[in-house]
């Protein structure tokens, strides 16, 4: 294979690179698994949508936070017991999830899935990375398959399963998770520990650098926009758990097609940061028509799934963009950038909630939109540091295939 295929051939990996994003698939279904069920779950437990969204903003907020350790525990067990750990956790607590008779239990045990998810999914972005062949970029663009694969798939088992018990999905989650657990310990090998034990202030440390601020502080208000559309989105459809999941496994194929093949293609059409602000811009105008147009369902339910597609570029192309411009170890990096973006996921969903009920159901979505503007604004001030994480990624592909790299299977 010559060192462009290489480059470009993203899905010829080891089989442990296949484990860990068989795994990541299986973690990203749970943030997409409750949205068919949440109108199901506020009936039966008698939850207001604010208390529902809950559900989010504890998964997330959590799993924010516990970020900030990541590199810490990872540094000091190794990588692969980390996706352990955090395997087991997302296991143990899907299932005690769909156990639960009360709100407050599952809002309580989604926090628990949230540690979990945190363990793995920084952990697995690196693992990923390390062990992928292909260059840096095909590392990425699996890893976003993944992602995109997994919010794809969620709501339509979530809406599947929904559609018996609202336990279901839960219950699926942890069968799915105790699979990848199995395949994790089988076909992923131990990778060599840093030489330097990662404190727990280094993430923190991280941010006083310009660029991965600028790019977290921009993702957090993207995520907001996002997770406003994910979080509240299904209640004013009004549809069944069935319905629900076709919907958001239509906005989940779009996100996984254009983390694929858009984002990459965009970016060589218009570059990095031409391709950033026309995106955002894009899919802040989007989520101003579903402010505009949330009490009709059909323009609702379009807008939705085409907000997938802005989604999935801005997805790979930051995350990209945050593993270069990021002057330290890439694991620090991962736990800096996702303790900031995901807070704005976390905070997002509850937000909306108390703000439609508080006002009316369009002043959500409104301020979600005002949002992703207002990261717009913020990576303007990072220009040159979206060129520089062009030009390195541009170098660090060039070196792909290299016999540091991996070899394929």
């Amino acid at each position: 294979m010559t060192r462009a295929d290489a480059a470009g051939s993203p899905f010829r990996q080891p089989r442990a690179v296949w484990a860990v994003a068989f795994a990541c698939v299986i973690s990203f279904m749970g943030i997409g698994l409750v949205d068919p069920i949440l109108p199901a779950i506020s009936a039966d437990l008698n939850a207001s949508p604010s208390q529902v969204t809950l559900l989010f903003t504890s998964y997330l907020v959590v799993m924010a936070v516990a970020m900030l350790v990541t590199g810490w525990v990872s540094s000091r067990i190794g990588a692969k017991w980390t996706l352990i750990a955090g395997l087991v956790l997302i296991v143990v607590f899907s299932a005690l999830a769909g156990s639960s008779g009360s709100i407050g239990g599952i809002i309580g045990f989604r926090a628990g899935w949230g540690l979990g998810n945190a363990l793995f999914v920084a952990t697995s972005l690196a693992v990923i990375v390390a062990a992928a062949s292909g260059g840096f970029s095909g590392a990425i663009i699996l890893y976003e398959a993944a992602l995109g694969l997994g919010i794809a798939v969620g709501p339509l088992l979530g809406g599947a399963l929904g559609h018996i018990s609202w336990r279901g999905p839960f219950y699926g989650v942890a069968v799915l998770m105790a699979v990848a657990l199995v395949a994790t310990i089988l076909l992923v090998r131990p990778q060599p520990r840093p030489p330097r034990k990662t404190s727990l202030l280094d993430p923190i440390r991280a941010l006083r650098h310009r660029g991965l601020l600028i790019m977290s502080l921009t993702a957090l208000c993207y995520n907001w926009g996002f997770f406003t559309v994910l979080g509240y989105a299904p209640f004013p459809m009004e549809l069944d758990a069935i319905h629900l999941g076709l919907v958001f496994t239509g906005w989940g194929l779009m996100v996984a097609i254009f983390s694929v093949a858009g984002a990459p293609w965009l970016q060589r059409k218009l570059g990095l940061a031409r391709t950033l602000y026309g995106n955002l811009a894009l899919f802040a105008l989007v989520v101003f028509v579903i402010a505009a147009f949330t009490d009709s369902p059909p323009v609702l339910i379009t807008a939705v799934i085409v907000a997938g597609v802005f989604i999935g570029v801005n997805n790979t192309l930051t995350t990209q963009a945050v593993m270069m411009v990021a002057p330290v170890e890439r694991p620090v990096a991962s736990a800096a950038y996702g303790f900031v973006r995901f807070i704005g996921g976390g905070l997002a969903p509850f937000a909306a909630g108390k703000l439609a009920e508080h006002f009316n159901v369009h002043v959500p979505f409104l301020i979600g939109g005002c949002a992703i503007l207002l990261g717009i604004a913020i990576l303007a001030t990072g220009h040159r540091e979206l060129a520089r994480a062009e030009r390195n990624q541009a170098e660090a592909d060039a070196h792909a295939g290299e016999p540091a790299g991996a070899t394929t299977s």
